[in-house]
C-alpha cells in the first residue's frame, strides 16, 4: 500500500479525488455527486494512511474489511481504488456504460477491492457485524470498517445491526456515519429525524466519537483510537458536507443523485484546481 503521512499531500490526494470524481460522473451524465465529493477526505485517509490493504492481493486474508453500505457513492470507492491501484486510472471513464465494471452500484464480483455488493440501503452494517462475528470466530485481528449514509438510518435493518454488534461486543467493528445531512428528497431533519445520534448509539452499548470529516488530524486521530478500542463496537460520525469542494455544489442535496453537465463540470474542475493550487503554495 502506498501510505501518506504528509497533511498536504493527503489534502492534494483527495483533491485528485474530487477531480476524477466530477470527470467520471461528467463523462457517465449520471451518478451521484454530493455523497461522493463529501467523502474523498475520508477515503483518502482510509486507503492511504489508515486500512491494512494490499491492491496486489485483494483477496489477502490479513486485510482489513471495508463495506460500503451506501452503494450509489460509489464513485468515490472507484476512483480511491483507482488511485490506490486495485485497477487503471483509464478505466474511471466506464462508469455506468455497458459492460463495464464500474456499475451504478458495487459489485463485488467485478471489481477488485469490493468486499460487498450493495444497493439497497440499510443492509451494509449487517453484513459488516457478519463478517466481524465470524472474524472473532475465528480469531482473526482484521478491522471491519462499514461507511453507513445518515439516511440510511431510517431503515430498521441498521438498527437491528447496531443491536447485534453491542450483543457480540464486536470491538474490531468501526462503523463510520456520513453525516452530512441530505438524502435524495430533502435535508435528513426534514425527512426523518435522526437526532440525538450520538446518544443513540450510546444506548445501544457503542463506543461513540465525533469528528470533522475533512480535516485528517482528526479523521486518523480518531480512527486509531477506535481501532484500539476494547469490549465496545465503534460508531464514528463524520461530519461531512455534501459536495465538498464545489461551491454551487456544497449542501445542496439536489446534487445528491445528479451528475455536472459540460459547463458545469468546467466550473467545479476550476474551482478545485484552483484549491490544488494553493496547496501547493
Amino acid at each position: 500500500m502506498k501510505k501518506i503521512s504528509n497533511l498536504r499531500e493527503l489534502q492534494l490526494e483527495a483533491n485528485q479525488i474530487r477531480q476524477d470524481i466530477i470527470r467520471m460522473l461528467s463523462t457517465s451524465g449520471s451518478g451521484h455527486t454530493a455523497g461522493p465529493l463529501g467523502l474523498a477526505d475520508l477515503f483518502t485517509a482510509l486507503y492511504f494512511n489508515l486500512l491494512k490493504h494490499d491492491p496486489k492481493r485483494p483477496h489477502w486474508e490479513k486485510r482489513d474489511r471495508l463495506v460500503l453500505s451506501p452503494g450509489h457513492v460509489c464513485p468515490v470507492m472507484y476512483v480511491t481504488l483507482a488511485h490506490a491501484g486495485y485497477f487503471p486510472l483509464k478505466e474511471l471513464g466506464t462508469l455506468r456504460k455497458l459492460g463495464t465494471r464500474l456499475q451504478g452500484h458495487p459489485s463485488r464480483l467485478d471489481l477488485p477491492g469490493i468486499e460487498l455488493s450493495t444497493a439497497s440501503l440499510g443492509q451494509g452494517l449487517g453484513a459488516a457485524v457478519g463478517m466481524a462475528l465470524a472474524a472473532k470466530v475465528k480469531k482473526q485481528k482484521h478491522k471491519v470498517f462499514c461507511i453507513t449514509s445518515d439516511g440510511e438510518h431510517d431503515e430498521g435493518s441498521t438498527w437491528e445491526a447496531v443491536n447485534a454488534a453491542h450483543k457480540y461486543k464486536l470491538d474490531h467493528l468501526i462503523n463510520i456515519i456520513d453525516r452530512n445531512n441530505i438524502q435524495i428528497s430533502g435535508f435528513t431533519h426534514e425527512i426523518w429525524s435522526l437526532e440525538p445520534l450520538k446518544e443513540k448509539y450510546e444506548s445501544y452499548g457503542w463506543k461513540v466519537f465525533e469528528i470533522n470529516g475533512h480535516d485528517f488530524q482528526q479523521i486518523i486521530s480518531t480512527i486509531k483510537k477506535a481501532q484500539k478500542f476494547k469490549e465496545k463496537p465503534v460508531c464514528i460520525i463524520s461530519y461531512n458536507t455534501p459536495g465538498k469542494g464545489v461551491s454551487f455544489m456544497e449542501n445542496d442535496y439536489h446534487w445528491h443523485g445528479k451528475a455536472p453537465n459540460k459547463e458545469e463540470t468546467q466550473k467545479a474542475l476550476k474551482e478545485l484546481q484552483a484549491e490544488a493550487q494553493r496547496l501547493k503554495g
